[in-house]
């Protein structure tokens, strides 16, 4: 295979496809066109990088273009839509309207981009629900410690290794959430459970 073929597998992918959404080709012809293609691009990708690193001594010129290829970004945002619609193209009037519309976020005086939750699904009359004590316990049991910390700022070994004392006696009680359990931090506390 010629590291050239490469270039073209984009365009033999998209005409696959227009075959297979026009229904002239199967779906399995056109999944192996497109494992094909893929498989070709990453030979060639990968025939391109060796061919750099092994002549990086020699041609530094290319290697250098081949990273700052890699890194080019976009500088520019398109064109955006204005609260009355019209297509805003000029830098500042970009700006205006990117803050308009962040700024509603917090000030929350725009609510037409935020998404209405229909009334009277029956959620404001069901039950919070609960949590058990073995539900805490087998939670905890799985718990991946080698993950990273979560919204609560704790580590998971933290949790693993105060596993005992958040378990606690198996009562088999249950909470409710949002509520007080076993009457409150004062009955927590002559039981011996840790406040956390």
């Amino acid at each position: 295979m010629d590291e050239q073929d490469a270039p073209g597998q984009s365009q033999t992918k998209k005409e696959a496809y227009r075959g297979w959404k026009q229904g002239q080709v199967a779906w399995e012809e056109y999944r192996e066109t497109v494992r094909a293609a893929r498989e070709q691009v990453r030979k060639a990708k990968a025939l391109i990088e060796i061919s750099l690193a092994r002549d990086v001594k020699d041609n530094k010129k290319s290697f250098y273009r081949y990273v700052s290829d890699k890194r080019r970004t976009r500088e520019n945002v398109g064109p955006l839509q204005n609260k009355t619609g019209d297509l805003v193209t000029q830098a500042m009037e970009k700006a205006e309207v990117l803050n308009d519309f962040f700024a509603s976020v917090f000030t929350g005086k725009c609510l037409s981009h935020i998404a209405q939750v229909a009334e009277g699904r029956g959620w404001e009359n069901a039950e919070p629900p609960t949590v058990g004590e073995d539900q805490v316990r087998e939670y905890l049991r799985n718990l991946k410690v080698h993950k990273s910390m979560g919204p609560d700022k704790m580590h998971p070994q933290v949790f693993r290794e105060l596993r005992p004392a958040l378990g606690g006696p198996s009562t088999g009680e249950t909470w409710s959430c949002g509520s007080e359990s076993r009457g409150g931090h004062e009955a927590d506390q002559r039981a011996g459970a840790p406040l956390l």
